[in-house]
């Protein structure tokens, strides 16, 4: 059959308990990657695709940056684009190298790729099958989920604490015969926090041969500890991290996985991995810019905590994140909510079914918040 997986990943499939009838499938998924509709963050923004914004849209639905790549990006991408005619492999190995010496990982610990969707569903795929599972959170980030399903695999969700944060002891005994357990911190949609020592102890204590899958897209939001030293201490983890987010480069496409050498490798397998020589060049230069994180950290903060003290003030319910977004309680169907907003040329994120009357929020400028503060009110009258 066309396209089929190697001879060694078609071993590596029918050992994990996929089928031979499974194998185009996974041919498909292996080779369409990022074009199918379900598992990645541009997909899942299809779910409500806004089409053509009005000029004065403000377009607080999707986590992004409003502030866009910092100038340094832009001086290196530029240089990239100037000799696009050349592929530039050397900016891939200079990203690793430059985000592990960051992190105090050793050489061959991390793996750059368009974004982190791409290692997410080479990672689904790699350690989740129809004998072993996939355990996440409910609610969090659904394109674990979503790949998890297509592959056939079991997903077994497990709620958030009181504090919103992972039940990480609840999933750690969800299911024996869990292959992956998907932790995303600060969480999407709830935008908290699961502690360092909770991961550790999900990794002490999770099924024998399964791995965790840590995504900190919104790590630099957050007082949070990374947990790279985790990885430098060899543990059955794979860190995603990506410029999509405080870095301000959603549509520009970097990112990376970083765990052991034998985990990345295993992943790496699950199709060809192509890098964008702007967004290669503009990671590196956002991570020698000195003051990006604090700065933009600090904006996004300050406009946080203006919107959630507004929504206090004003008698809404809302979640206590310290990321880039937030959900507050509408008390009736959030679509709902969301389609009178997008009347008032306002578009605000996403509905998740454990959480059927919260509405995502993304923080954007003040000024744009200061629209959705007008809008919210006339919409909740």
């Amino acid at each position: 059959m066309k396209n089929m997986p190697s001879a060694e990943l078609q071993k590596d499939f029918l050992e994990r308990g996929f089928s031979r009838r499974d194998l185009g499938r996974l041919a498909a998924l292996l080779t369409a990657g990022a074009t199918l509709p379900f598992y990645n963050e541009p997909a899942l923004a299809q779910l409500s695709d806004l089409g053509k914004l009005p000029a004065d849209a403000v377009k607080i639905n999707a986590n992004e940056n409003p502030l866009g790549p910092c100038a340094e990006a832009v001086e290196a991408m530029y240089g990239a684009i100037r000799i696009g005619g050349r592929y530039q492999y050397d900016k891939a190995a200079v990203l690793a190298g430059t985000l592990a010496e960051m992190e105090g990982l050793r050489p061959g610990y991390v793996t750059p790729y368009a974004g982190s969707s791409d290692p997410l569903l080479r990672t689904v795929t790699a350690f989740t099958s129809p004998q072993r599972s996939l355990v996440l959170a409910d609610p969090t980030y659904e394109a674990p989920d979503r790949t998890a399903r297509f592959v056939g695999a079991k997903v077994v969700r497990v709620p958030l604490t009181k504090d919103w944060a992972h039940d990480v002891r609840a999933m750690a005994q969800a299911d024996p015969n869990a292959g992956l357990l998907y932790v995303c911190s600060p969480n999407n949609p709830t935008g908290t926090v699961t502690s360092h020592a909770d991961i550790a102890y999900l990794l002490e204590h999770k099924p024998r041969g399964s791995v965790v899958l840590l995504d900190e897209a919104y790590i630099h939001f957050s007082d949070a500890t990374p947990c790279s030293d985790l990885v430098a201490a060899d543990k059955d983890l794979i860190i995603l991290r990506t410029f999509s987010k405080i870095y301000g480069m959603a549509g520009l496409r970097a990112g990376a996985a970083m765990g052991r050498p034998d985990l990345l490798r295993k992943i790496e397998a699950y199709g060809a991995n192509m890098f964008p020589a702007t967004g290669m060049a503009g990671a590196t230069a956002s991570l020698k810019a000195r003051n990006l994180v604090p700065e933009r950290k600090k904006i996004n903060q300050d406009n946080r905590e203006d919107v959630l003290s507004f929504l206090a003030k004003h008698n809404f319910s809302f979640l206590p994140s310290v990321s880039n977004k937030f959900l507050v309680d509408v008390k009736r169907p959030g679509m709902e909510v969301v389609r009178a907003m997008a009347a008032e040329r306002v578009y605000i994120g996403r509905v998740w079914p454990a959480l059927p009357t919260h509405v995502r929020v993304t923080v954007g400028t003040r000024e744009e918040m200061a629209k959705f503060k007008t809008a919210f009110l006339k919409v909740m009258a």
